[in-house]
Order: C-alpha cells, then sequence, then structure tokens
C-alpha cells in the first residue's frame, strides 16, 4: 500500500510537471510548403520563424515563457492544409504563422477561427482573406491581389504600352483571383483581353496555351500563379520565337522560377513585396539567415520575419495570449519589422507595406518600378 502511495506521488508529479512546462510554454504553428514543388516559398518562412524564436528565446521568451515552434507541411494544397490546420488545433498552439499559399490558408482559416486561433500569412494574397469579412482572426504582411494586379495592368499599359494582353491562370485562389483582377482593370482601360484562360498545374507542358497566346496576337501575358508552370510557358514560348512580353506575379517572382527557366527567364516581368533590403532590420534579418543557414534567405523570408516579429511582440504587447487580446494588439499598435513600421487594418491587411515591379536583368531579378 505503501509501495503503491509512492508511485502514485511520483506520477502525478511527472505529470504535474510535464503540465507545467506546457503551460510555460507559447506554442506557434508554422504551416507551409515544407516539400515538393513550392518549398521555396515555404521554407524561407519557416526559417524566419526559427531565427526570430531563437532570438526571443535567448532574451528570456514573453510572458516569462519560452516561445515552441510546431511546423506542419501542407505542401501548398488545400486538402492537406486542413489536415494541417486540425493537427495544430489539437497540438494546441497559441498563434499560427502561414500558410503561404492562398488556397492552404483559405482551406485552414475556418478551423483556426473556430478555435479562436489568430493567424497571419506571409504571402497569401487572396482578396477575399481579409476583405469578405470571413474571417476575423487573418492578418497578413503582403497586400492583397487586387492591388498587385492593379500595378501589373499599369505598369502594362504605361510603361510598356500594351494594347492587346492575353490573361493566364492556374485555376487555383491565388491565381484565378489574381487574373480576375487584372482583367477587369484591364478593360476599364481600354485594354482588349484577347484571351482569358485557365491551366492545369502540373502537366508536362503548355504547348497548347502557348499556340493559343500566339494565335491571339497578344503584345502581353499576364500569368496568375506560381513558377512550375510560368516556367514552362515562358520556354515554351521562346522555344517558338515568341517575343511576347510575359508579365507574372509574387508567386513568380522567385529565383528558383529563374533557376527552371534558365535564358529564357531574361527579361521576365514580375510583381512582389517592395525592396526593403536596405532597411537595417532586413539587413540584420538577412545577415542572420546567411550566419545560420549559410545561403540567401529565399522568398517571403522578411515577410514572414515581419510575420513572426508581429504576432510575438503583439502577444507581449497585449501582455495574454487571449485571441481577442491578441487581435485588438496588433490593430492598435505599430511594430518596427524588416519590412518597415507596420500595423493592421480592421480587415487584418497590412498598413505601410506595398508592391513593385521586377524584371529579370543577366539572371536575377530587379526592382524596376512601384
Amino acid at each position: 500500500m505503501k509501495r503503491l502511495l509512492v508511485v502514485v506521488v511520483a506520477l502525478s508529479v511527472v505529470l504535474f510537471s510535464g503540465a507545467a512546462f506546457a503551460a510555460d510554454t507559447i506554442k506557434i504553428g508554422v504551416p507551409g510548403a515544407h516539400s515538393g514543388d513550392l518549398a521555396s516559398y515555404g521554407l524561407p518562412s519557416l526559417n524566419a520563424a526559427k531565427l526570430v524564436v531563437a532570438d526571443i528565446n535567448a532574451k528570456g521568451g514573453i510572458l516569462g515563457k519560452k516561445v515552441e515552434i510546431v511546423p506542419e507541411d501542407d505542401v501548398c494544397k488545400p486538402e492537406v492544409a486542413a489536415n494541417v490546420g486540425t493537427k495544430l488545433v489539437s497540438e494546441k498552439v497559441n498563434v499560427v504563422m502561414g500558410h503561404i499559399c492562398s488556397g492552404a490558408t483559405k482551406a485552414a482559416l475556418n478551423i483556426y477561427k473556430d478555435a479562436k486561433i489568430i493567424t497571419m500569412s506571409p504571402s497569401a494574397t487572396n482578396v477575399d482573406l481579409t476583405k469578405s469579412g470571413e474571417y476575423p482572426n487573418f492578418f497578413r504582411t503582403i497586400s492583397p491581389d487586387d492591388a498587385q494586379a492593379n500595378l501589373q495592368v499599369v505598369f502594362a499599359q504605361k510603361k510598356l504600352k500594351v494594347k492587346k494582353v492575353a490573361v493566364i491562370h492556374d485555376k487555383g485562389d491565388y491565381g484565378k483571383g489574381l487574373a480576375e483582377f487584372a482583367k477587369a482593370d484591364f478593360e476599364k482601360m481600354g485594354i482588349k483581353v484577347v484571351l482569358f484562360e485557365g491551366i492545369t498545374p502540373g502537366a508536362v507542358d503548355y504547348s497548347a496555351v502557348v499556340q493559343k497566346i500566339k494565335r491571339s496576337g497578344a503584345d502581353a501575358v499576364v500569368y496568375g500563379g506560381y513558377h512550375p508552370e510560368a516556367a514552362k510557358i515562358v520556354s515554351g514560348m521562346r522555344k517558338k520565337k515568341m517575343k511576347t512580353i510575359f508579365i507574372s506575379d509574387d508567386g513568380v517572382r522567385d529565383d528558383t522560377f529563374i533557376k527552371v527557366a534558365g535564358k529564357y527567364a531574361e527579361g521576365v516581368y514580375a510583381t512582389g513585396p517592395i525592396d526593403t533590403t536596405k532597411n537595417p532590420l532586413a539587413i540584420a534579418a538577412i545577415e542572420q539567415h546567411k550566419k545560420v543557414y549559410g545561403t540567401e534567405p529565399g522568398a517571403f523570408y522578411l515577410n514572414a520575419y515581419a510575420a513572426t516579429e508581429c504576432l510575438l511582440q503583439g502577444i507581449e504587447k497585449a501582455k495574454s495570449t487571449d485571441y481577442a487580446a491578441i487581435a485588438k494588439s496588433l490593430r492598435s499598435n505599430w511594430f518596427q519589422t524588416p519590412l518597415g513600421k507596420i500595423s493592421f487594418d480592421a480587415k487584418g491587411d497590412a498598413k505601410g507595406i506595398g508592391f513593385a515591379v521586377y524584371q529579370v536583368k543577366n539572371g536575377k531579378y530587379v526592382e524596376i518600378g512601384k
């Protein structure tokens, strides 16, 4: 009997200690494409979160607690993202930094909303994620697609003097949404949309759509989607000696696109977050990545670094991990980040950021306008 009592007490101490450890930890879920074709978008964000959290923990954590990262790979696929969302809720994360792709983000957002978990994406640009008002738990450190599409259209009209355009998309929440905004803006400006068509992601080649673009007589192609398909379309166009201008989005403004498309990437235009690499905080964050990982950071790294900082600073300023307290903190404070000084509006969009136009020159993306 005495021995049984000792065992029970010992077990109670172990369980209590485990519960105490859990209670003394702030968990941040980091879902994204950590493998597959779009890992070049997701891994930089995971690295950013790791570096921010390491710095914070080295300084004693937040609210007297250490911060723990819970990473999950959604491969940028909505059906996987929904499962990831459920898993992160079961892991009792306090906040989420991710997902990366708009479709994956949308698939998981209701799960986080029902669980009262604040979610912030560094890269999901679909307009409805904020402006529909359906997801009061959602914030982002990147501007929405209507702003990106408008920049593409104005640039095509004023700088490139485009008269006829083909608008192509990948049928996804991100690509199709952006393409629809671009089409509407082109039509408002009196530029003829001679082709508007969706493609199937993952196809071996896109010779059929390339042929349609050629027959349409378009001066330029605007593509909404990601780099794997864009690289194939551009390569197909250039191999057919087509000089049609190619304009795309932040899903293509990635060094992986240049690596895959090779010489055919030269001259391609793509919109993406404004270059803030001259910002002292951005310089420090980039150097930190080089020191720890030995490489340049990659796409959306600074947006993810800023998102992680905003979430954790938001908790610190709120002095709480309560859902409503964090939301209020994010909307009522300004945060110094590698993107500059930012805050968030009532819908969850970041104030103080925007997009710029880039072009591939000598094998690198160079900012050429805002």
